[in-house]
């Protein structure tokens, strides 16, 4: 498929939906972990839920090495330069190598330090330590998988890491209980049964996703790799990948300091729920969620290939093609979500708090589409630096004046929390979208 030359609907459409389909697996791959955690108890729920902010660190590692290694190879390739497209393969390589046995490393031996920090105490605190720290054993599997799609990406090519990610579903609905309940002789491994699990899964992954790129001669291993490391490339690479690592950082963080204010006016029921909730939440989201994708091959391609004009037209086509799933999101979500909360959990009180919140937390369904559009195309002009800073505002200096204000000073206790969720994202989003029409008018003047 030719990027900077095929119809512009067609692509996104070749684009986006294979990567939609398999980020739906894998939230679906998710959802299979809560309703496991959940049936074994609701604090292990409270767990899982109080520590998917430390592992969302890792996901912010592979994410951010692996949008500024999409963003570079999509310029290369749109400029025709398929030798720089293989130094940079080889540059993101080593940096995820270096990452993985950092993260490794850093994430065994300090887990249960962060969920301290963050006020994490009691058996959710066991619970929530069980998992992680078998979990960040095979946190390289996640930044290298996240690189090698990258690779994928460039080229609009997302049905490998749709076909994984299917896979990995069904090996889940397998492997957790296996390791959770101690089927066919297994120790009964509760929470760090779901880990090992996901490790598992990660590994098989990383092979095929390899054995692909092998098959499209970007190889991704070999020896010439070694001797083609530069830092002036890995330097591109990581002021690409900074910012949007640090932005999904700042989400990361966004999560403790939601949890801190749902165990503050809630207490474990609630944080239960909000866990429960944020994972129908994205089941909701995920259909738009390959546009991102899309907007970012082909916003890097086109801007690579210097055809300003067609960038202008991927990110209003992208945008209303977003909206429009959102909204039907918001429309199935609202009538059902007591019903879609007691999937995973029967217990009365998270029932009634997960259905406040989703009820509430529609309204804002389609902030989070706006904002990933205007990221990815940011992304792919080569001018990341303001997702960042927009990430800090919005998940932890804007919460951490508007959650106290609404939940103590107003007296709304938890409803102050949700409705602040409403207020902080549509301020963000409105603010990306005009900072992101301001740079297309900017590169488009240029």
């Amino acid at each position: 498929m030719d990027l900077v030359h095929d119809d512009l609907k067609t692509l996104i459409r070749r684009i986006a939906l294979p990567a939609s389909i398999g980020w739906i697996f894998n939230t679906l791959f998710n959802v299979v972990d809560t309703y496991y955690a959940g049936h074994l108890d609701t604090l292990a729920l409270a767990g899982l839920a109080l520590s998917f902010p430390v592992f969302f660190i890792i996901i912010a590692i592979g994410s951010g090495i692996g949008t500024g290694t999409t963003a570079l190879l999509a310029n290369a390739y749109g400029a025709n330069q398929p030798q720089k497209g293989q130094l940079i393969i080889c540059n993101a390589i080593v940096l995820a190598g270096v990452f993985s046995l950092a993260i490794t490393l850093g994430g065994f031996l300090w887990s249960d330090n962060l969920l301290h920090a963050f006020g994490v105490v009691g058996k959710s605190f066991d619970f929530g330590v069980s998992y992680l720290r078998i979990l960040f054993l095979g946190s390289g599997f996640f930044i290298f998988n996240a690189t090698l799609n990258a690779m994928l990406a460039s080229k609009g090519d997302t049905k490998p890491y749709r076909n994984f990610l299917i896979i990995g579903f069904f090996m889940n609905l397998i492997l957790d209980p296996l390791f959770i309940k101690g089927w066919f002789g297994f120790p009964k491994m509760g929470t760090g049964g779901i880990a090992l699990a996901t490790i598992l899964i990660q590994i098989v992954g990383t092979l095929y996703l390899i054995s692909r790129l092998k098959r499209r001669s970007q190889h991704p291993f070999h020896g010439f790799c070694l001797r083609a490391v530069t830092w002036k490339i890995q330097r591109e690479i990581l002021t690409q990948g900074i910012p949007a690592s640090l932005n999904m950082m700042t989400i990361a963080i966004g999560f403790f300091v939601i949890n801190r204010y749902v165990l503050l006016y809630g207490g474990d029921f609630a944080i239960a729920a909000y866990g429960v909730a944020t994972r129908i939440e994205q089941i909701a989201l995920l259909p738009a969620l390959g546009l991102n994708i899309a907007a970012l091959s082909l916003v890097g391609q086109n801007y690579g290939a210097g055809n300003f004009q067609r960038i202008r037209t991927i990110y209003r086509l992208t945008l209303r093609y977003s909206v429009t799933i959102m909204t039907l999101g918001m429309i199935l979500v609202y009538p059902l979500a007591p019903r879609l909360i007691a999937l995973f959990n029967d217990n009365p009180s998270v029932i009634a708090i997960g259905t406040q919140f989703l009820r509430i937390e529609v309204i804002a369904f389609n902030t989070y589409v706006l904002m990933g559009i205007s990221n990815s195309v940011l992304q792919g002009l080569k001018r990341p630096k303001m997702i960042f800073f927009i990430g800090v505002t919005r998940q932890f200096i804007l919460p951490m004046i508007i959650f106290p204000f609404l939940g103590g000073t107003r007296a709304m206790g938890i409803l102050g929390v949700w409705w602040g969720i409403v207020l902080i994202t549509w301020t963000s989003a409105i603010f990306s979208i005009a900072y992101t029409i301001h740079t297309l008018r900017k590169v488009l003047a240029d």
